[in-house]
């Protein structure tokens, strides 16, 4: 999954670099982004299963889509990324989206079903966050502290962190322990933050497992001494995104669109939506239309719309050449 997060960097990096400065800060749509143009013959039922973090972003593709097609009918169910390739595979799903790339291992069960692989779609781009109270005082975490925050395996080599005088705050701080909020084993963001964060090391007891993102955020937001990590699209004015490092001694970043595009911040990630192609066979009419929705300069306005990053034309151009 980093390998090919990693491997994207430049391409987007190029595309915010070649823009001007504002549209980076703004995080406005690539102007060379195609507009959606309506086709005729689009009819039944979009159907989605997957991610929680892109719940919101999937029900709002849907009501523009809906709006455009009105006999057409939205269904979406976001419950984590794990539920997306049994959908697929059942077939009681055509689009399942993801906050973490499909393992070989779920590829490996829909080819076993269908002869060929899904198709992988770039929707979205997003920084996943590390979250506590807005009055909370901490400047910023390496990811090791990170590690040894949320993990019992501290394969990061931290020390052991419990309070949050053990990150270095004092006063009333000094001896409150961390009260940690995340994600259930189903999501996606789960999945990546333990591979990515934790490298692949067990999660501690005390971890406040939630059942979808905008919990996470909730509990940092009514607790003090909270921390909580979920998709940077979930941020509200109650809580704050720490600046993380790599490592000690390295730069301190900002979750936010200029890092993530440039590669900077270090739990930048696509966000992904899978879907059923066969090769050499036409899409269904209202699959390959709600893809052009999503990879069009409406679909990815309401990619800034709910707090994400957009994918630039060039990426787009790529996602769309897959299902024509």
């Amino acid at each position: 999954m980093q390998r090919v997060a990693r491997r994207a960097f430049p391409v987007l990096a190029a595309v915010v670099l070649a823009a001007p400065a504002a549209w980076a800060q703004a995080v406005k749509v690539d102007p060379d982004l195609a507009p959606y143009r309506k086709v005729s013959g689009v009819s039944g039922t979009v159907t989605s299963i997957g991610s929680d973090t892109m719940n919101n972003l999937m029900t709002l593709w849907g009501e523009t889509f809906r709006r455009m097609y009105p006999n057409v009918k939205i269904q979406v169910e976001g419950k984590g990324s794990s539920t997306a390739p049994p959908a697929l595979i059942a077939g009681t799903a055509q689009f399942g989206p993801m906050s973490r790339a499909m393992r070989a291992s779920e590829i490996d069960r829909f080819e076993s079903r269908y002869g060929y692989k899904p198709t992988e779609l770039r929707v979205a781009y997003d920084a996943l966050a590390v979250y506590v109270h807005k009055d909370n005082p901490i400047r910023q975490l390496t990811l090791a502290q990170v590690d040894a925050i949320f993990g019992k395996s501290r394969r990061r080599g931290g020390r052991p962190v419990a309070t949050w005088g053990d990150l270095g705050l004092t006063g009333e701080w000094a001896s409150r322990p961390i009260s940690l909020y995340g994600r259930n084993s189903a999501s996606g963001t789960y999945g990546y933050f333990k591979e990515h964060v934790l490298r692949n090391g067990d999660f501690k007891d005390s971890v406040k497992e939630q059942p979808g993102s905008a919990s996470v955020v909730l509990g940092c937001s009514v607790d003090r001494f909270a921390m909580g990590y979920s998709g940077i699209g979930y941020a509200t004015s109650t809580v704050r995104a720490v600046p993380l490092s790599e490592e000690d001694g390295g730069a301190v970043v900002l979750a936010n669109a200029e890092n993530a595009y440039s590669g900077s911040y270090p739990l930048a990630r696509f966000l992904y939506v899978y879907i059923n192609r066969a090769p050499g066979k036409p899409l269904d009419p209202i699959v390959r239309e709600f893809v052009t929705l999503m990879c069009s300069k409406e679909g990815q306005m309401t990619v800034v719309k709910d707090g994400y990053y957009p994918i630039p034309a060039s990426v787009a151009r790529e996602e769309l050449a897959k299902v024509k």
